[in-house]
């Protein structure tokens, strides 16, 4: 084989593999695939410094890693909101449409797999990020490119990252699972999991066989001119990625809920799991407008497709007892398949919901699973009864301490705080992922140290010695330093984790992030006023912290000195002119992009809006000014050109 022809047999593999893996349209058999793949091989071997980064064979790395390394998203991958009925959804448009007039909407399968960012520079894949928390993920580079429909190159010079979904079609899942169950391994609960897991395997060669799919879902950074979602998606799929299986740009509620409602009828033909539909706003610069809420686009959402319901049997009900001493029931059900999954417990949520429901042990029930929310029960089927079933008795003893419970009503607790469940639940908290992530500290280890009296909080974590680990049965000495390695990692955390970790009553890890922005560790001497005036912090959020503050605010200092959390880059101060604290709303076309313009008033220190009322002080306005300055000049709102704003800042 000469270089020229080793240079078409590569272009033809690739030819080959995107007529199967995106288009579903094979082009050859895989004898005849799988006999040229071995020609180029050969070649390769034979002349290793003719190897071209486009080869079928690049996509396998050759040694498998010892870990996956933390990286940060160019710009954040971010959940949206979720609805789940055609109510939800007229809600949902009747608030987009206040923020911005006359879109369109871009709707598309939401499929349940694991999210992945691909990050390209000049139309080479350089990088693969796991979605992680949104603003740091896990580098998967390689394993991605084992992955045949993600293309190793794109059309396309300059920067962009393409977002998407990594799914195991079906058939596949069952296949990877029949495999499993022969060689004695463990099967994937879902084809979710399993292409999570999958796409997490240190050695990619694993990842290869489980014949994953990339469906794109949308783009982050990027310099694209396109003004419409539904066009530079179109454009992605030019690059050689796969469409979806249905996908639709149309407005209002009719148009909307008709694309759904077909796609929920369709959904069991398609190749993927989907669990519901997302719709986007379709005009990009409305999107910008729109922006973001602290967790979520304001431009989008998730239309849920309905929960799958069951009939089961109620065996038991145990108590489950939490970090905040909260008494919670839960139904021990016969083991029910839905959606892949076995469910063998259901959601009681509080006693008064069991009185309620007059669920009883030995019932039969209806319970309903959506997504991965805990299965509940929504009807107990009283005319099934025949005479077998039995009252539940309301607790009056904590299950694991036997203190007296506190019956609230609604809210049953246990008010011991040195409940070993409390405690011992408190300390996983505190060690999780969302808060201090110390690697090797699970639930099991925490267990273990609280039984065997070397550590009795959170606090005694750090004061952990080599020789008392190695006393432990199974602590080893590598494994028992490279939990104490982790330990003391934690030191020098972001300020957001040392909050959350605190497990401080409804504030979770965005109330801990707006905390952090607006206070730092000055936290803990924050007034209730201050506390309200953050955006989305309510009274519940306010006096919560307020009281765990004021119980625990040694416990805090401690923890303060001990871990040195490290506070964000305080904003500098804006300095003094004419939109420092005003509000302005941009409409009509710029000099420059709105954005850049939007930015630049930020670092003023306005507030830009997209929508005009009373409130707004400015309108500042381009060429093809619309409705939102004929509501500025009703509204008597002051309106100034582009070149006015720009005259003002002079």
């Amino acid at each position: 084989m000469t270089k020229e022809e080793y240079k078409n047999s590569v272009e033809l593999l690739n030819k080959y593999a995107h007529y199967y893996y995106v288009l579903d349209d094979p082009l050859t058999t895989d004898e005849v695939y799988d006999k040229l793949y071995h020609e180029v091989l050969a070649f390769e071997e034979e002349d290793p410094s003719s190897v071209l980064a486009m080869s079928p064979t690049q996509r396998v790395g050759g040694t498998p890693l010892d870990k996956f390394v933390k990286a940060e998203h160019p710009s954040r991958m971010w959940s949206l909101e979720d609805i789940f009925n055609a109510e939800e959804l007229k809600k949902w448009l009747e608030k987009t449409g206040k923020l911005v007039e006359n879109i369109s909407f871009y709707c598309e399968p939401k499929f349940d797999g694991a999210s992945l960012n691909l990050i390209y520079e000049d139309g080479q894949l350089s990088q693969a990020i796991t979605r992680g928390d949104g603003v740091v993920g896990e580098d998967v580079t390689q394993n991605a490119k084992t992955i045949q429909s993600v293309p190793l190159r794109i059309d396309h010079l300059g920067k962009i990252e393409i977002r998407g979904e990594v799914v195991i079609f079906k058939d596949d899942f069952e296949k990877i699972n029949i495999e499993r169950a022969k060689e004695g391994e463990a099967i994937f609960a879902n084809p979710r999991n399993a292409a999570a897991g999958s796409l997490r395997q240190l050695d990619s060669k694993i990842t290869a066989k489980r014949n994953l799919v990339f469906l794109p879902y949308g783009i982050g950074e990027n310099s694209l001119d396109e003004h419409l979602l539904h066009k530079r998606m179109a454009l992605v799929y030019s690059w050689g990625f796969r469409e979806p299986p249905r996908r639709k740009t149309t407005a209002g509620f009719d148009a909307i809920e008709a694309v759904y409602e077909q796609m929920k009828v369709e959904r069991d033909s398609y190749a993927m799991m989907l669990d519901g539909m997302v719709i986007k706003v379709d005009q990009i610069e409305a999107q910008q407008e729109m922006g973001y809420t602290v967790k979520v686009p304001r431009w989008a959402v998730a239309y849920k497709f309905p929960a799958v319901e069951k009939i089961t049997t109620i065996k038991e009900i145990i108590l489950q007892v939490g970090r905040s001493g909260a008494v919670t029931p839960v139904a021990v059900v016969e083991p029910t398949p839905i959606e892949g999954v076995v469910v063998e417990r259901a959601s009681l949520h509080n006693f008064d919901e069991i009185n309620r429901k007059d669920i009883r042990i030995g019932d039969k029930v209806i319970i309903l699973r959506s997504g991965d929310v805990i299965p509940k029960i929504i009807k107990v089927l009283t005319h099934e009864r025949d005479g077998s079933q039995h009252v539940y008795v309301r607790p009056t003893e904590c299950p694991v301490c036997a203190s007296e419970l506190l019956d609230e009503g609604a809210l049953t607790k246990c008010q011991n705080l040195t409940c070993s469940a409390r405690v011992v639940n408190a300390m996983i908290y505190f060690a999780s992922k969302p808060c201090l992530n110390i690697d090797g500290l699970g639930d099991k280890i925490v267990k273990t140290l609280y039984t065997e009296g070397l550590i009795e909080n959170v606090i005694d974590l750090f004061s952990l010695e080599l020789d008392r680990l190695l006393e432990l049965e199974g602590f080893k000495e590598k494994k028992s330093q490279k939990l104490l390695d982790s330990i003391a990692g934690a030191k020098g955390c972001d300020c957001w984790r040392f909050i959350n970790s605190l497990g401080i009553e409804h504030i979770g890890e965005v109330g801990s992030k707006s905390l952090c922005e607006h206070f730092g560790m000055r936290f803990s001497a924050a007034t209730k006023e201050e506390l309200l005036a953050i955006d989305g912090f309510g009274e519940e959020m306010a006096n919560s912290l307020l009281e765990f503050v004021r119980v625990n605010s040694e416990n805090i200092q401690t923890l303060n000195a001990i871990l040195q959390p490290v506070e964000p880059a305080l904003k500098e101060e804006a300095a003094q002119n004419p939109f420092k604290a005003k509000v302005v709303v941009l409409t009509g076309s710029m000099s420059e992009s709105r954005g850049n313009i939007k930015t630049m008033l930020e670092a003023l220190g306005a507030k830009v809006s997209g929508s005009v009322s009373k409130k707004t002080d400015y309108v500042i306005y381009g060429e093809d000014a619309g409705s939102k300055y004929d509501k500025a000049v009703a509204l008597s709102v002051e309106t100034i050109t582009e070149e006015q704003m720009r005259e003002m800042l002079l």
